[in-house]
Formats: C-alpha cells, sequence, structure tokens
C-alpha cells in the first residue's frame, strides 16, 4: 500500500503558517529562549536592550489599573516606538560600542491615572535623562536603586500615592537637578543633605514631613524651595550661606506649624522674589532687614501672629505687587502702609488697628501674643538698614549672626557685621 504524497499548495500553506507564526511571536516578544533580541544594527529608528525591554516589561507589570491605555503599545521589542518613551543617541561611547543605535533616554507618563508601584527594575534604563510621572496612583516606597541612573537630571514623582520616608535615594542621583516630591504621603524629617544637594529647583509640599527644617536651607543652590502644606515644626532657619544659595528666588512655608519670630537675614536673600510664611505660628514685630529685599514681589505673612505697627520700611518696597499681613495682631499701619490701604496689592483686615473695617474684636487684641521671647525684641533704628552683605545691622537681642556675638555701637545700638 503506497502512501500518496500531499500536494504542492499544501506545503506552501505550511511553509505561509511557519512564516507567520515567527513573525507573530517577535511582534508579542515571545522568545524561544525566553530573551529579546538584540538591537537590530540595520533598524532606522533603533531599539532598545535587552536590559531596557526588561526595564520596562517590568513597569507595565506592576501597573494593576491603566483606563487610559497609556501602555498599550508597550509590546515587542522596539521599546522606541512605545508610547510615552523617547530615545536618543547614546550619550557614551559604551554604549555605541555595544552596537545601540538609540536608547531610553526619557519617560513622561503624566496624568495616565496608573494605578500600581514604581519597580526597582527601572534602574536597568542605564541612560534615562528624565523620569515624569506625576498625577498618577502609583503608591509604596520609592526604589533605592533610582540612585544608578547616572544621566537622570528630571525626577517627577509627584500627585502620586508614594509613601515611607523622604527617599534618601533620590539625593544619590549625580546628575539630578530637579526633583519634585509635592503631593504625596512621605513623612518624617527632611534630611539637611536634600539642601546641600545641587537642585535647581526642590518641591516638597503637601506631604506629611514634620520636625524641624534644616539649617541647611540656605545653603541650597536651588532657586525654588517649596515647603508648604506639612507638618514642620520649630523656627525658621537663621543660618544663611551667602554662596550658593543666593539664588533662590521663591521659598514656600506656608501651612506648617513653625513658630519663633522671623530671622534677621531673611533680609539678606539677594534675590528672592516670593516669600510666603502664612498660616503659621510665628510672632514678635517684623525685623527692619525686610526693607533689603528690593526684588521681592510676593511677601505673604497672613494668618500668623505678629504685633506691633506695620513698619514704612516695609511697605516702600519697590516692586511689591502683593503684600499681606491678614489676620495678625498688627496695632497700626505707617504712614507709608496706609497710602496702600486703598490698593488691592495689600491686605490687612483681621488685625487690631483701630479706626479701620474688618479688624479683630477688642477682646481677641486685648489678648495678643507678646514677642517670642528676648530673639523676638528689636532695637528700633531710625534710618534703614544698610542693605549690604558686609553691613552692620539692627538685631535682636541674644541674636548671633555667623558665629559672632553682636557688639554695642554708638547710642547703643546692638550691630553685628553679616559675613
Amino acid at each position: 500500500m503506497t502512501s500518496k504524497l500531499p500536494p504542492f499548495h499544501v506545503f506552501s500553506l505550511l511553509l505561509l503558517l511557519l512564516v507567520l507564526s515567527s513573525q507573530l511571536a517577535a511582534a508579542f516578544g515571545v522568545w524561544i529562549n525566553g530573551d529579546p533580541p538584540s538591537p537590530d544594527a540595520s533598524s532606522a529608528q533603533g531599539q532598545g536592550g535587552g536590559k531596557e525591554y526588561a526595564a520596562l516589561q517590568a513597569v507595565r507589570a506592576a501597573v494593576v489599573e491603566d483606563p487610559r491605555g497609556a501602555l498599550a503599545s508597550w509590546q515587542g521589542p522596539n521599546v522606541c516606538a512605545y508610547k510615552g518613551v523617547y530615545c536618543s543617541a547614546p550619550p557614551d561611547d559604551a554604549a555605541a560600542a555595544a552596537g545601540a543605535r538609540a536608547v531610553v533616554a526619557g519617560i513622561d507618563l503624566n496624568r495616565a491615572s496608573l494605578r500600581g508601584t514604581l519597580p526597582a527594575a527601572v534602574s536597568l534604563l542605564a541612560h534615562l535623562t528624565f523620569l515624569h510621572l506625576n498625577s498618577n496612583r502609583l503608591s509604596g516606597a520609592v526604589p533605592d536603586s533610582l540612585r544608578d541612573l547616572q544621566y537622570l537630571t528630571e525626577l517627577d514623582l509627584s500627585n502620586n500615592l508614594f509613601s515611607g520616608p523622604f527617599p534618601a535615594a533620590t539625593l544619590l542621583i549625580p546628575s539630578l537637578v530637579y526633583l519634585d516630591l509635592r503631593f504625596n504621603a512621605f513623612s518624617g524629617q527632611v534630611p539637611a543633605e536634600a539642601f546641600a544637594k545641587n537642585l535647581d529647583a526642590l518641591f516638597l509640599n503637601n506631604n506629611q514631613f514634620d520636625g524641624q527644617i534644616p539649617e541647611t536651607l540656605w545653603s541650597s543652590p536651588a532657586t525654588v524651595i517649596t515647603l508648604a502644606n506639612n507638618r514642620l515644626t520649630g523656627p525658621v532657619p537663621t543660618a544663611y550661606g551667602y554662596g550658593a544659595g543666593g539664588r533662590v528666588r521663591e521659598v514656600l512655608f506656608l501651612n506648617n506649624k513653625l513658630t519663633g519670630c522671623i530671622p534677621e537675614e531673611l533680609g539678606f536673600l539677594p534675590n528672592i522674589e516670593v516669600l510666603d510664611l502664612s498660616y503659621n505660628s510665628l510672632s514678635g514685630h517684623l525685623p527692619t532687614t525686610l526693607s533689603c529685599l528690593s526684588g521681592i514681589e510676593v511677601l505673604n505673612i497672613a494668618h500668623n501672629q505678629f504685633t506691633g505697627e506695620l513698619p514704612d520700611l516695609v511697605c516702600d518696597l519697590k516692586r511689591i505687587t502683593n503684600l499681606s499681613v491678614s489676620f495678625n495682631f498688627f496695632s497700626g499701619i505707617s504712614q507709608h502702609c496706609d497710602r496702600l490701604a486703598g490698593r488691592s496689592v495689600f491686605d490687612f483686615v483681621g488685625n487690631c488697628i483701630p479706626g479701620r473695617g474688618l479688624q479683630r474684636p477688642p477682646p481677641e487684641c486685648d489678648g495678643a501674643p507678646g514677642d517670642a521671647g528676648l530673639s523676638c525684641l528689636r532695637i528700633p533704628v531710625a534710618r534703614p538698614v544698610p542693605c549690604t552683605t558686609q553691613a552692620s545691622v539692627s538685631v535682636g537681642v541674644g541674636v548671633t549672626v555667623g558665629g559672632s556675638l553682636p557688639s554695642f555701637g554708638a547710642g547703643g545700638v546692638v550691630t553685628v557685621t553679616v559675613p
């Protein structure tokens, strides 16, 4: 009995099925040996290496909800075709020598509403320069492996559900200049190293940080520092470095639990434009050095316990566009401040100023808090403070600046040389 060979078209069909199955396996990342193929040097667009593919698949696997389909395209070996993934030429000779024509240089998954965690395998993206994950629902701890991302300059984890202590690994990323951790659930103390890091912007607001603000704050080279809406306690740091810290333009302390007085040194922030100390428990009289803030545009000290008369020196600030002293215990405003009273730039409601509307009732003013100890007592001066870094300035009794003890000058005025 002889068997018949299948007709020729059957062989053709079988061959076609084999080709199609091979192509489908490649397209969906199914590898016979479990590893993705090496980059195709002939590809014009370029493909990520095995580690980059593994890292991105780990990120995808760590996401349990993707309601907007942000990761739907994250399939197959060509990671440069993934939505939200940005590739560029390799920044070092080693990657180029390995045959990589393009490497993953950035990830932008902002506002994707992803729910899940951030896996440690993200550090396998060795050439990543920015990682933007804001406005998602990522939770858990930030992986320590982020310290290995030597090219990373921007890290935005804001508006998520991350928790735990301050992610110290972020301060070990060598090239980082932008760190945004706001609107999460981080807790514990802010480490002093956060302000020693060479950052241009540091956003820590709307978390659960507590404890005192490190005195290294004023040594930070950052131009923007936000600490608002936390649980920080103690005084505003008095130490101030006149080196790199002079770059700061915006500092937000609002809505914490800070106490004590405004330190004299805040008047010597040379480039400050926005200073918000509102919604704390600060007290005492305002320091005359605030008149040195020649570039300030927004000064908000509302909802504190400041007392005394609001001085001309504050109301004479040339560039001020928003001055709010509302809901304190000021007992008067000077002549120059009175000129601002009718302008929208000046808000002084809720104080204890006689003859003015929208002030506190007398019983509240009778119980106004006093100065917060000797450190808030100011000896009045009859003329503006010299606003130079080597000026002799009026300071509070018992206050030292830069480690120098105060000395009594002519007329009994306490003076100190600011370094």
